[in-house]
C-alpha cells in the first residue's frame, strides 16, 4: 500500500457520514471487523490534531527514509498517532520486518497510550495492541504495535540484539534522554546498517532534534504545528520561597470562585507530600460558600488521574505533582490553572564517592513549555520565576549524572551478542565510565581482558543493579537464596513504609516496630515481607485491612511480591539452586550477611564516638542512619552497633545511611579480603580491622608472586591475581 493510497483513503473517510454508514460495512484492516461508530466518532477527534496535517508527509517519509525525526510540543497527538502510521506501514508491508514497538520513560505512560490507542484502532487492548512494562505484560501473538518501557526493549536486546521482530521502532520522550533511550538511540544507529528493512522514528520537542538531526547526519526532520500555550503569568521576586508561594496562589484561586481544577509543579515527592498536609489543614478551614478544596497526590508511577470526586460540582481538585507528572494522560478540559515553581531536585550521581547527591536545579525551557500547555490556551499558568530568567534549553543527559555500573555491564554483554560500540550522542563522564569499569572487576564481572566473566554473564541475566546481582549469586552459594530473594525484592520495590496522618505518627512507629529484627534493617524488610505474606492467608481481614492497619503501602508489597516472583523464575532459568527458607536460625542470619557483603562490600561503615557518627571506610565521609531505620527509634536501648553495612547513601542535608545491618569485621575481611587489603583507602577504622593482616597479606603476596600458589589469610582465600577483588 503506498502512502498516496493511505492519504486518499483518509481523505474519503473524512468525507464520509459521521458513522461510516454506507453501502457496505467498512473493515478494519487489523481484527477484520467492521469498525464501530466509536471509531468514527475518535477519528474527528484525531483528525483536529495537529500532527494530522503531516501525516502523508510522514508516511512519505517513512516509506523513503530509514530513520524519521519527528518534533512537535506536547498535546499535538505525535504519542498516539505516529505509532498508528508506523502499524500502517508494517501492515503495507504484509509484516514482513516485523511489528511495531514504541518506547516510553514512564510504565504508565506506556499503560495509558496503550488503552488510547487501541480504543482510538477500534481493537481490543492485549491483541493487536499491547503494553509490556516491569512486572506486567498485556501482549499476544497477535499484537502488532506494542508500548513498552525503554528500559524493557533494552532487556529484550539480551535475547534479539538486532530487534529482528519489529519492523518499526518508535523512540518517544527522546527529550527526556534518560540512560535508556540515550543507549537505544546510540545501538540503533548500528543495528540499522545491519538490517535495511528496519525503521526508526523518533519523537521529541523542538530544541533536543537539532541535535539529533545532527547525530544523525541529517535524516529527514518533520515538524508539528504548536498549539497556542496559556496566558503566562511571571513572579517579579524569582523563587527563592517557591513552596509557599505556590500553596498560597492556590487558596488565592480558590478564593476567586473561577471554574477549574490546579495544577502545581513541586520540586520533589516530599515536597508534594508536605503540600497536600496542609492543603488538608487549610481546605478545612475555608467557608462553605468556596466549595471543597481537595488535594491529590499524582503518583504518575501507579496510575494515571485519579476520577473527579463524588458529590458537589464546587469541588475543585488541587493535582499535586513532580516533574514526572508531566507527561501523564492529563484530562486538560478539566485543569485551568497551572502552578509551575520552576525548579526540581534531582539525584546526580558522585563517582569519587559511589554516592547520590540531591541538586535543585531550575527545569529546561520543554519543561516550562509542557507545563504551560495543560491548561490549554483559555487558562492561567503562573510561572513562579522571572520572565527573564535564563533556564537551560535541555535537561542534561541522565547518563552523565548516573551510576552507569549496570549501563556498562549491559553494553559488555551487547558486545557478546555481536553489536559494536554504541555511538552515544553525548558520552559517558570518564571518570563514571572507569568507577563502572573498576567496580564490575571488584564483583568479579570481568575477566583479565576486561571482558565479561561468566560471573558477569549472568549477573546480566538477573534484573538488578550488579552489586544485588552479586549478592543474589552468593546466596546460592550459601543457601540463603529465599531471603535474599525477598531482600532484593522489598529493596528494587518502592518502599512499603506509608507517611502516618497527621498526629499519629508516634502510633506509626510503634506499629512498625513489631517487624523490628535485632541484627539490623535488611532481615525487618524479611519480617515485613513474611508477615504480608501470612495475611493473605487469614480469613478473618485482608491483607489490605492488615496493611492499613500497620502504617504499610499494600501496593509497594505486591510490587515486591511480583519482582521477588520474577527474580525466581529468573534463577530457575539459569538453574541457580534455590534454598528451602531457614530465616530465624543463627546459621542463616550468618549466611544473609556472608551475601550481602558478597555484593556490597565496598558499603562499610564504623560508628567512630558511639553516638551514630558513622564513617564510611570507602570515601571517608561521615553519615548517620536514616530516621527511618530500626536502629533509629531504639537506640537508646539497644545502643547502636559499631560496624555496618547499608544499601543507600545519599548526600544530603543529613547524609543519611538507609537500610543498615550490623556486620561482623572478620566476616568482612573473610568475604573481600582482596578489596580490603588492596583497594580499601587507609583510615583509622581500617586498621582497626585487622593491625596484623596487612602486613602478614604483603609477605603472602611477595611469596605467592614467588611461588604461584594461594594465599591464606585467616579464614579466607585469596587468588592470584592482586588487581581484582574475587569474592570466593
Amino acid at each position: 500500500m503506498s502512502d498516496e493510497s493511505i492519504c486518499s483513503e483518509s481523505e474519503e473517510c473524512a468525507a464520509e457520514d459521521p458513522f461510516g454508514f454506507g453501502d457496505e460495512l467498512e473493515l478494519n484492516p487489523f481484527d477484520g471487523l467492521p469498525f464501530s461508530s466509536r471509531y468514527y466518532k475518535l477519528l474527528k477527534e484525531r483528525q483536529a490534531l495537529s500532527v494530522w496535517k503531516v501525516r502523508c508527509e510522514f508516511q512519505e517519509a517513512l516509506l523513503n527514509n530509514q530513520l524519521v525525526v519527528v518534533s512537535g510540543t506536547a498535546n499535538t497527538g505525535r504519542s498516539t498517532q505516529i505509532p498508528q502510521w508506523s502499524a500502517e506501514f508494517c501492515l503495507s508491508a504484509k509484516y514482513q520486518h516485523g511489528m511495531v514497538v514504541c518506547t516510553q520513560s514512564i510504565g504508565q505512560s506506556a499503560v495509558d497510550l496503550a488503552l488510547r490507542v487501541a480504543d482510538e484502532m477500534d481493537v481490543n487492548i492485549g491483541h493487536e495492541v499491547g503494553y509490556t512494562i516491569p512486572l506486567e505484560n498485556c501482549c499476544s501473538a497477535d499484537t502488532i504495535l506494542r508500548y513498552c518501557t525503554d528500559h524493557m526493549l533494552l532487556r529484550e536486546m539480551m535475547s534479539d540484539p538486532f530487534l529482528e521482530h519489529y519492523g518499526v521502532v518508535v523512540i518517544d520522550q527522546a527529550h527526556e534522554r534518560t540512560v535508556s533511550t540515550d543507549i537505544l538511540l546510540g545501538l540503533l544507529k548500528g543495528i540499522l546498517l545491519q538490517r535495511s528493512g528496519l525503521r526508526v522514528v523518533v519523537l521529541a520537542v523542538p530544541p533536543a532534534t537539532d541535535k539529533l538531526v545532527s547525530h544523525y547526519d541529517g535524516v529527514p526532520l518533520i515538524r508539528l504545528e504548536a498549539l497556542s500555550p496559556a496566558e503566562d503569568v511571571h513572579s517579579d521576586s524569582g523563587n527563592k520561597d517557591y513552596f509557599f508561594s505556590a500553596l498560597r496562589l492556590v487558596l488565592e484561586i480558590h478564593r476567586t470562585k473561577e471554574e477549574g481544577d490546579v495544577v502545581v509543579f513541586l520540586a520533589s515527592a516530599d515536597e508534594v507530600h508536605c503540600a497536600h498536609s496542609i492543603l488538608q489543614r487549610e481546605g478545612t478551614r475555608l467557608g462553605a460558600e468556596l466549595g471543597r478544596m481537595v488535594p491529590v497526590v499524582l503518583c504518575p508511577r501507579r496510575g494515571g488521574l485519579p476520577p473527579e470526586p463524588p458529590g458537589s460540582r464546587k469541588s475543585r481538585r488541587v493535582f499535586l505533582s513532580t516533574k514526572h507528572g508531566e507527561d501523564m494522560w492529563w484530562a486538560t478540559e478539566s485543569v485551568n490553572f497551572v502552578i509551575d515553581t520552576g525548579v526540581q531536585k534531582k539525584m546526580v550521581y558522585n563517582p569519587r564517592i559511589r554516592a547520590n547527591s540531591e541538586v535543585l536545579q531550575p527545569i529546561s525551557q520543554y519543561q516550562a513549555d509542557v507545563r504551560r500547555r495543560l491548561c490549554g490556551p483559555t487558562g492561567k499558568c503562573f510561572c513562579l520565576y522571572q520572565e527573564d530568567g535564563q533556564l537551560p534549553a535541555e535537561n542534561p543527559a541522565q547518563i552523565l549524572e548516573s551510576n552507569i555500573t549496570p549501563t556498562v555491564l549491559f553494553l559488555k554483554r551487547m558486545e557478546i551478542a555481536g553489536l559494536g560500540q554504541c555511538d552515544f550522542i553525548e558520552r559517558p563522564d570518564p571518570e563514571g565510565l572507569m568507577q563502572a569499569l573498576e567496580e564490575l572487576d571488584y564483583l568479579a564481572a570481568l575477566d583479565n581482558d576486561g571482558n565479561l566473566s561468566e560471573i558477569g554473564i549472568i549477573m546480566s541475566e538477573i534484573p538488578l543493579d550488579p552489586q544485588m546481582a552479586k549478592a543474589l549469586l552468593a546466596s546460592c552459594e550459601f543457601d540463603c537464596a529465599s531471603e535474599m530473594l525477598t531482600i532484593a525484592a522489598m529493596l528494587t520495590a518502592t518502599s512499603c513504609f506509608l507517611e502516618p496522618p497527621a498526629g499519629r505518627g508516634h502510633e506509626a512507629v510503634q506499629c512498625h516496630r513489631k517487624f523490628q529484627h535485632p541484627e539490623g534493617d535488611h532481615f525487618t524488610l524479611i519480617n515485613i515481607y513474611n508477615a504480608f505474606k501470612r495475611s493473605q492467608r487469614e480469613q478473618y481481614f485482608t491483607a489490605e485491612k492488615w496493611c492499613q492497619d500497620y502504617f504499610l503501602d499494600h501496593s509497594a508489597l505486591k510490587e515486591a511480591e511480583a519482582i521477588r516472583s520474577e527474580l525466581t523464575d529468573t534463577l530457575n532459568r539459569i538453574e541457580l539452586p534455590i534454598s528451602e527458607p531457614f530465616f530465624g536460625t543463627k546459621t542463616n542470619t550468618h549466611n544473609v550477611k556472608r551475601a550481602l557483603l558478597a555484593g556490597f562490600f565496598m558499603q562499610i561503615a564504623r560508628d567512630v564516638d558511639g553516638s551514630g557518627n558513622y564513617f564510611i571506610l570507602t570515601h571517608k565521609h561521615m553519615a548517620q542512619v536514616h530516621p527511618l531505620s530500626g536502629y533509629g527509634p531504639q537506640s537508646h536501648k539497644l545502643g547502636l552497633p559499631e560496624w555496618v553495612i547499608f544499601h543507600e547513601y545519599t548526600l544530603s542535608e543529613n547524609n543519611c545511611m538507609r537500610t543498615v545491618s550490623e556486620i561482623s569485621p572478620q566476616v568482612y575481611i573473610q568475604m573481600a579480603p582482596m578489596y580490603f587489603f588492596y583497594n580499601l583507602p587507609p583510615s583509622e577504622s581500617k586498621d582497626m580491622l585487622d593491625p596484623e593482616g596487612s602486613r602478614n597479606c604483603q609477605d603472602g603476596k611477595q611469596e605467592a608472586s614467588t611461588i604461584g600458589g594461594e594465599v591464606d589469610v585467616g579464614c579466607a582465600v585469596v587468588s592470584q591475581s592482586y588487581d581484582r577483588c574475587v569474592i570466593q
